[in-house]
């Protein structure tokens, strides 16, 4: 009960932020600067201080156990994500651009899909206008380039890949083979319950497939606290989380974004489905 209460209470804090916010883009110009130059430099006071607290906690056995403990209440959360100190994956940081860019493309009579993200390259699928030749659809891939490029710096390059695949035919037999170079065929799509977790073995590698609604991810099968296994943990739908079965941490099941403790994250595997087959391609 007390949780709920809390989390209200944080909830009702940030709206009061956001509109104290929303006042100061209403004051005059040089008041509007003032104001945030200000709001700018309170934070940066901030950001150093909460650095090295993390810093020192982390250093300690001790105070790493604190520090996962603390991570796991909202408001605390929120502090550390406000400051960057909770930094999502590279997937999960490029995924952002692509929703927030899509209302636009698609008021543009385009769509957008991120298909995989490889050390620093993008690779999407275009359809409707962005996906041609025209200039429409050339100005519509040249805007979202820059915005990927200029929020996630890290990507250095964008390929587009055919909007409308080859089918590749796999026999029975290949299901658990190399389908194509660097990709491992899974199970079926239609065989994966939805909400349940399947673990896929390649030689020393454990894969970790994970189906929640018309979504699929795929991770490297090991908990960011210790390396055990996750195939065993228990997967809440409703809250789209994966809980570790030996020590209780919680993961996003899309992003593979820790939510106990701070800077841990799962590491996240590139998916695709050919054929109604699920394919995984570790890195």
């Amino acid at each position: 009960m007390s949780q709920a209460v809390n989390t209200d209470e944080l909830q009702m804090l940030a709206e009061r932020v956001d509109q104290a916010v929303a006042e100061v883009h209403n004051l005059d110009q040089e008041a509007q600067r003032k104001a945030l130059a200000l709001k700018g430099l309170i934070e940066e006071f901030h950001k150093v201080g909460l650095t090295k607290i993390v810093q020192r906690l982390k250093a300690d056995p001790r105070g790493k156990e604190l520090l996962f403990e603390l991570a796991e209440d909202p408001s605390v959360y929120a502090l550390f994500a406000m400051y960057g100190l909770v930094r999502a994956d590279l997937a999960t940081r490029v995924s952002r651009v692509v929703e927030m860019l899509r209302p636009h493309i698609r008021s543009q009579g385009g769509d957008v899909e991120l298909v995989e993200v490889s050390g620093g390259t993008a690779r999407i699928r275009l359809a409707g206008a962005c996906n041609g030749c025209s200039m429409p659809a050339q100005a519509l891939r040249d805007n979202f380039e820059e915005a990927l490029k200029h929020n996630v710096p890290e990507i250095r390059s964008i390929e587009v890949v055919p909007a409308d695949p080859t089918p590749v035919l796999i026999p029975v037999e290949s299901l658990t083979a190399h389908s194509s170079p660097g990709w491992i065929a899974g199970p079926r799509l239609d065989s994966l319950t939805d909400g349940e977790l399947f673990r896929l073995d390649q030689g020393k590698a454990s894969i970790l497939i994970v189906r929640l609604g018309n979504r699929v991810q795929a991770f490297r099968n090991e908990c960011a606290h210790q390396g055990l296994p996750l195939d065993g943990g228990i997967v809440d739908r409703e809250a789209g989380t994966i809980t570790c079965p030996w020590h209780g941490f919680r993961y996003d099941c899309l992003t593979g974004e820790c939510l106990t403790a701070p800077q841990a994250q799962l590491e996240p595997l590139p998916v695709r489905i050919e054929n109604g087959i699920v394919q995984v391609r570790p890195l």
